[in-house]
């Protein structure tokens, strides 16, 4: 290693060597589809996966999209519809069967029972007035 001081600041850097080049690694296509095929686990992380298999994990993101865009068939080229631009995307519509309506369900009223010693004291109050009965529950219990 090499240090050398600059303006105060200690610079520290491996030495590297020159004239030696270092090639861009190339992966097998069995390497790609079993790096992909881990990806594709449920939980997987696309980054545990690469760091595992000493690659970028941009480059197995990249090779995890291509692999989604090959068509499964191989008789076209598929694209997928996230990829399509959004003026490009045509809204779909989906029929959905819902249940008839039902009647609502009868409000019941709002029970309180209050209990001090001997004394028992049972309040109904309506539930559409809760609001009411909170704040009136508010003031009893101060």
């Amino acid at each position: 290693m090499s240090t050398s001081t600059l303006g105060g600041h200690v610079n520290t850097t491996a030495d590297q060597q020159t004239g030696a080049r270092q090639r861009r690694r190339k992966h097998s296509d069995e390497f790609k589809a079993d790096a992909v095929a881990a990806c594709m686990q449920p939980g997987v992380s696309i980054a545990a996966i690469a760091m595992v298999r000493g690659v970028n994990a941009n480059l197995l993101r990249r090779w995890v999209q291509e692999a989604e865009l090959k068509p499964a068939n191989g008789t076209g080229h598929s694209v997928a519809a996230r990829d399509v631009a959004p003026a490009e995307r045509k809204p779909s519509f989906v029929a959905v069967s819902l249940p008839p309506p039902t009647a609502p369900l009868p409000t019941s009223d709002i029970r309180i029972e209050l209990h001090r010693g001997a004394t028992a004291i049972t309040v109904t109050w309506p539930a559409s007035a809760a609001g009411e009965c909170a704040a009136w529950m508010r003031e009893l219990l101060r």
